[in-house]
């Protein structure tokens, strides 16, 4: 079986359906060879990292940034990780109220140190909440979960 690990902030509702969204299509009835691992950021440790084939993070973008507890768990595995996840194929999507352009470099900034393998375009759910952040979330994990189960990831 390989691993996907979901690392989610979801403070809110909307984020929590959006984090479920993504869960559902990751673990879709005719995807058999992923075990799907959903963590909050304060769950998520550098063993969760080092066992999984493939990661798709989850921020709400604040301030301009990702979330403090994103943050975080780059902050407690970077080091620990580093060398030993090189090429980790990986995705993101960010909950933002503005633009999410902060957010997505910050991401993707860390993400080069570490020196992972942007594999989906980010999703970046901009503006007030829509029901499409939802579907976009659902197909968002389908994708990775398939990708990885078919090896093309």
């Amino acid at each position: 079986m390989k691993r996907l690990l979901v690392c989610a902030h979801a403070p809110s509702l909307n984020t929590i359906r959006m984090r479920d969204a993504l869960e559902k299509g990751a673990c879709h009835p005719d995807i058999v060879g992923v075990d799907v691992i959903v963590k909050a950021p304060l769950e998520t440790g550098p063993d969760d990292i080092l066992s999984c084939d493939a990661i798709v993070i989850g921020t709400t973008e604040n301030l301009g940034y990702m979330a403090g507890l994103i943050k975080d768990v780059f902050d407690r595995c970077y080091y620990e990780c580093l060398e030993k996840t090189e090429g980790l194929p990986f995705a993101f999507y960010v909950r933002a109220g503005h633009d999410g352009t902060g957010t997505h470099r910050a991401i993707e900034s860390i993400t080069t140190g570490l020196r992972w393998r942007l594999v989906q375009e980010p999703l970046i759910c901009r503006g007030e909440f829509q029901e499409e952040f939802a579907d976009q979330c659902e197909r968002l994990g389908l994708s990775m979960a398939a990708s990885l189960e078919a090896g093309i990831i």
